[in-house]
């Protein structure tokens, strides 16, 4: 079975719902430079959408190969931060620098070297995958982090994510003193998430029937709608935010029974729901997380996987949109989406698969 570490690093980060909508509206009160280092894939495309409708002046870097059509309108700068090509960015002087593709800490130190002290702040999108114990709930920003032997390494997996991002998150705050935002996210869910890791939910209740649930209704998730966090980002460089955030929510506790309640409604299906408990699907082989995409035991070493506190961020203006809003969204662009690209979801178990645990569930039961 996946351990808990392996489940942390396979995503790239974890854990939004219920509660206020976004609230980033409006023209900002001054227009600030920033710089995205990335901003074609899946939370840099929210947070440029929140800064221009803000007011702000985006610039883009990137390899120039992912989705170079998005953003017709606005300056696009070319490198490419593996193999340390930065020249684009020599000279040039920003408000702010979002930085949501490092994954190692040389990425990081590089950028900040290039842009110089003239930075007014490094905003650096790490994960509370850093964590190095969630077994108690109530995890805040002073919790351990994790650790690596050899802080050279670059290789990213499973095991060294979590230790690689900690790293990449001291590297933003030793280059820009004073001067770094950290964001460390739960799972990032929404609108043009490639990994389905939320998206399998509304999809698969949808098609309505009997749906395969894990666990009991009342388990605790976390998670952040990737428009939340994206706003989310850009009020942290409108005040001029520093610090470090759990960026996950809601405000309150959401249970997975709310949330497939929610996809449910969302599309209006017949879904039924059959829970079975962890240990059964243990024994079935059935993974948290990937087969059962955003949910992991609630207990044990896990306990506080989706209670970490994200009191700090609410407090510095996170705001979270109801979970229906998000699982309607999420299910209104999977529809919108190619023939090719909803023949087959890339988190989830699959419906044959998931056929053959029910049926193993209620073998389990007394017959009538």
């Amino acid at each position: 079975m996946t351990s808990r570490r392996e489940f942390l690093g396979m995503s790239a980060a974890m854990l939004a719902a219920g509660g206020v909508g976004g609230t980033a509206m409006g023209r900002a009160d001054k227009s600030r430079s920033i710089l995205m280092l990335g901003g074609t894939g899946f939370l840099g495309p929210q947070v440029v959408e929140a800064a221009v409708r803000r007011g702000h002046r985006v610039t883009l870097f990137n390899r120039g190969k992912t989705r170079p059509g998005l953003f017709p309108g606005l300056e696009k700068l070319h490198g490419d931060r593996e193999t340390g090509d930065l020249e684009a960015l020599k000279g040039r002087k920003f408000d702010a620098v979002v930085d949501t593709s490092a994954n190692v800490p040389r990425w990081v130190k590089q950028a900040a070297d290039v842009l110089g002290p003239d930075l007014g702040q490094y905003v650096y999108i790490s994960s509370v995958s850093v964590y190095s114990d969630l077994s108690k709930p109530g995890a805040d920003e002073s919790a351990a982090v994790a650790t690596i032997a050899d802080p050279k390494v670059e290789k990213v997996d499973g095991q060294t994510y979590g230790a690689l991002k900690a790293l990449s998150e001291k590297a933003a705050e030793a280059a820009c003193p004073g001067k770094a935002a950290v964001v460390r996210p739960g799972l990032i869910v929404g609108p043009e998430d490639p990994s389905d890791r939320f998206t399998y939910w509304p999809v698969r209740i949808a098609r309505g029937g009997e749906v395969l649930a894990p666990g009991a209704p009342d388990d605790p998730i976390q998670l952040i709608d990737v428009r939340d966090l994206g706003e989310f980002l850009v009020r942290l460089i409108e005040d001029r935010t520093m610090g470090v955030f759990n960026a996950l929510g809601p405000a309150e506790s959401l249970s997975m029974g709310r949330t497939l309640a929610a996809c449910k409604a969302a599309s209006g299906s017949d879904a039924t729901f059959t829970w079975a408990d962890a240990a059964f699907l243990e024994k079935e082989g059935v993974q948290p997380w990937s087969d059962m995409p955003a949910w992991v035991p609630n207990g044990g070493e896990s306990a506080g996987f989706a209670k970490v506190s994200n009191a700090r961020a609410i407090k510095a203006g996170l705001t979270f949109r109801p979970i229906l809003d998000t699982a309607k969204a999420t299910l209104d662009w999977f529809r919108a989406q190619s023939p090719e690209r909803r023949a087959k979801l890339r988190a989830g178990i699959t419906p044959e698969r998931e056929a053959k645990v029910l049926a193993a569930w209620k073998s389990r039961l007394p017959r009538p």
